[in-house]
């Protein structure tokens, strides 16, 4: 891992699910993300009460600005996944930030990986320690 950024001054990281803007992620999730186009409000909100959640905020106004959430069992395994940041804060680092935020937070629980996804982002997220597959012909998906 060559990068290990922390998040600017100015702004702040929680995993307080209260301090969670379920509105604005919704509208983040399904107006701009390409992966979550359309999802509904309903789902968005099931989403965070069912995961454990990461949020940026802005220290003086509290605004949020970032958001990404977790699925995991807590012993052997943790998708990371629905990782935002709000077009007015991009290029500062924050995305990276959040990122290492999370991979420290899960580092204690001795997890064997954490998985993610990702169209368009491969570079973003191997300077921060993740790689391909090592055999991805293990891997198989159930899509409905």
């Amino acid at each position: 891992m060559t990068d290990t950024p922390k998040l600017p001054e100015g702004y702040e990281l929680s995993t307080d699910p209260a301090r969670i803007d379920a509105e604005r992620v919704h509208h983040w999730l399904s107006t701009d993300a390409y992966w979550a186009m359309g999802r509904p409000r309903e789902k968005v909100e099931r989403t965070i009460a069912g995961s454990l959640n990461f949020g940026v905020y802005e220290t003086v106004s509290g605004d949020q600005v970032a958001y990404a959430r977790v699925i995991t069992d807590s012993e052997t395994f943790a998708w990371l996944c629905d990782v935002y940041v709000a077009p007015s804060v991009r290029g500062k680092g924050i995305g990276s930030a959040l990122v290492v935020a999370i991979r420290e937070e899960l580092r204690p629980r001795s997890l064997r990986r954490i998985l993610l996804a990702t169209a368009d982002a491969h570079s973003v997220y191997a300077k921060l320690g993740f790689a391909p597959l090592a055999k991805p012909g293990e891997w198989m998906a159930l899509e409905f």
